[in-house]
Order: structure tokens, then C-alpha cells, then sequence
């Protein structure tokens, strides 16, 4: 393991492919922050509590392009900068400072091809932009190694699909982080094309990566969709980052309530292979089946645990140390 189990106020909100140009923007939530991220006109990105300062709507929904943000329930207007240009029919308000209800900023920054906010209130509101810094911030001691296996900006957006799934939010993380175990139990195809005693897990100080290498068959360098080697980073507490082949999928789960959860996908490609329709076809249709197996899977896991007969299980030494490192930060969190 390297250095000590921490847990980080940044987390992932978006892409930097979202914000190519002025006025582009897109929303989110964390926690119980909702978030507008946007670039301004000079370029520079922008984040804020997604809250007009009158009487708490949201502002903006979705993502796409704004030149300003006005509020949908009663005309308030503010600047991609996040000032108040316009507050509809104040006259006769008393001790009324346009420069006090602005949108609150929340400190963004960017790395590789991800949009990060930090969501810690006794922190400056100030931008990032020391890139090296929001990197050993967010992602520790394995930062340079993500960036050596292809985790960048290079790659392009295909698509994003999203799943509800009826289980909690850390089952879907546990069935992610067990060190491979229900790989050839459950996804008979995928273990085809994995050399599963290869695998392998490092730890770091919020990260875990889980590596395999590839074992179908392979032409030249050819290796299909998951290629010779295949890493999965799981980000705490919810955050996970797969590279195989000419693939990036990032997976973001999102919690519904106690046994319902919301898992987003979304998929990059290596440039060379974007424009292939039935490579991309076929490997989406591939992604997808396990996908599916997965929520067998974990919708199976949530009914269980619903049961008086199951009180704890144990931790397989060899295997499942992803999902203890993953507890531990849990707990370590829970019990501040």
C-alpha cells in the first residue's frame, strides 16, 4: 500500500470534452450540492452552487450553452462569472448589495480529461490550477501511473448510458472491487478474454487498481476490445476508471435511497477508432451483457442482505483487499 488511507474533498462532476468552448456548461449533484460548471467568455472554467441567491431554484438543468443564467421562477440573471446582472422588481428593498448575491463559486479544477469540484466548505473558494496538485490531491501516489496507461484528454466522447439498479450504492462498489473472484462465475464470456491468473491489485492512499491482462485470441496487435491489458481504478468513495484496449469507460455511482442506486457509463475511444461503427457497435453490445450480469448480480446481493439469515461475511485474503481498502475509508469516514 502506498502512504496512508485518506479521503479527498474533490470529486468528479464532469469532462473537459463538455466545456470545449465559451458558454458551454453543464449541472450535476453531489451529496447535497447541486453544481452548474460552465466556461465563461475568456475561457476559463467556472463552478458554482447551482442556486439562485433569491429563493433557492435551480438555475440550469442538463448541459449545452448559456450566455447567462436566469433563473426559471422569478427572472434573476447572473454573468458566467457568477455576478448578479439583473434582480427583477426590488424597488423599495432596503440595504440591497448587488455584490452580496452572486452565485456561490465552488473551487474546480481540471486533470486529464476529468472536471473535478472540491466540496469542502473550509476551503478557499479560489480556483485550482496547479495541475500536479489536484492530481496527488484527488488521486494520490497513482496519479502518474493513470496517466502512463492512457488515462488523458486525448481520448473522445461515444456515449453515455445509465442504469438504476435496485441495490445500494456500495453493493454496486463491492461487486466492482473483489479482485476479480465472480469474474469466471459470472461473466463466462468476458473470463474468456482474460488471463484471470494474472490479476492483480495495488493500493493507494484513496485509489485502487485492479490490472489483468489480456487472453484472447490476438492478431498482430490486434486484441479486439479489451486489448492486452485491462485497468480498473476505483476512485473513493464512488468513482471508477476502466482502460482496456482502445476503450475508456468511467463508471459513477450515484445513490437513489437505501436499496436503489443510479450507475452512469460513460465511453472514450482512442482517436484512430472513432469513426469505426461496427468495432463500436459490437464492443458497446459486449459492455453491455456484462452490465446486465452485473445487476443480476447486485440486485441478488441487496435481497440477501435483506435477509435475517446473513449477518457478515468474510474477507478472501488472496482476492478482496480493493473491497476492504474501500470499507476502510467507509468507516474511517462514518466514524470522524
Amino acid at each position: 500500500m502506498h502512504g496512508s488511507s485518506t479521503s479527498c474533498a474533490l470529486g468528479f462532476s464532469g469532462y473537459v470534452e463538455q466545456l470545449k468552448d465559451p458558454h458551454d456548461f453543464f449541472t450535476g449533484r453531489l451529496g447535497n450540492v447541486e453544481y452548474v460548471v460552465c466556461k465563461d467568455n475568456n475561457k476559463k472554467v467556472r463552478a458554482f452552487h447551482n442556486v439562485c441567491r433569491h429563493h433557492a431554484s435551480l438555475l440550469a438543468s442538463g448541459c449545452g450553452k448559456k450566455s447567462c443564467f436566469v433563473c426559471p421562477y422569478h427572472g434573476w440573471t447572473y454573468g458566467l462569472d457568477g455576478g448578479l446582472l439583473k434582480a427583477t422588481r426590488i424597488n423599495g428593498i432596503q440595504n440591497f448589495d448587488v455584490n452580496d448575491f452572486g452565485l456561490v463559486p465552488l473551487p474546480v479544477a481540471t486533470w486529464g480529461p476529468f472536471v473535478l469540484l472540491n466540496m469542502d466548505e473550509k476551503l478557499s473558494s479560489e480556483l485550482v490550477v496547479d495541475e500536479d496538485k489536484v492530481a496527488y490531491e484527488w488521486l494520490g501516489s497513482c496519479a502518474d501511473l493513470l496517466s502512463l496507461n492512457g488515462v488523458d484528454a486525448s481520448l473522445s466522447f461515444v456515449c453515455r448510458r445509465e442504469y438504476t439498479i435496485e441495490c445500494n450504492w456500495k453493493v454496486f462498489c463491492d461487486n466492482y472491487l473483489d479482485g476479480g473472484y465472480h469474474v469466471p462465475y459470472a461473466h463466462k464470456g468476458l473470463a474468456s478474454n482474460l488471463k484471470l491468473e494474472s490479476y492483480s491489485t495495488e493500493i493507494f492512499e484513496a485509489v485502487s487498481i485492479q490490472s489483468c491482462k489480456g487472453g484472447g485470441e490476438s492478431k498482430g496487435d490486434d486484441y479486439g476490445r479489451l486489448g492486452p491489458e485491462a485497468l480498473y481504478a476505483f476512485v473513493y468513495p464512488n468513482f471508477m476508471i476502466n482502460r482496456y484496449g482502445p476503450w475508456m469507460d468511467t463508471n459513477l455511482v450515484l445513490p437513489l435511497g437505501p436499496q436503489k442506486c443510479l450507475v452512469v457509463f460513460d465511453y472514450f475511444l482512442e482517436t484512430p477508432f472513432k469513426n469505426d461503427e461496427s468495432f463500436i457497435q459490437q464492443s458497446l453490445e459486449d459492455s453491455e451483457s456484462v452490465q446486465i450480469e452485473d445487476i443480476i448480480l447486485c440486485e441478488g446481493v441487496q435481497k440477501g442482505l435483506e435477509s435475517p439469515a446473513y449477518k457478515f461475511g468474510r474477507y478472501a485474503p488472496s482476492v478482496e483487499n480493493a473491497m476492504h481498502h474501500f470499507h476502510r475509508l467507509l468507516h474511517l469516514n462514518l466514524t470522524k
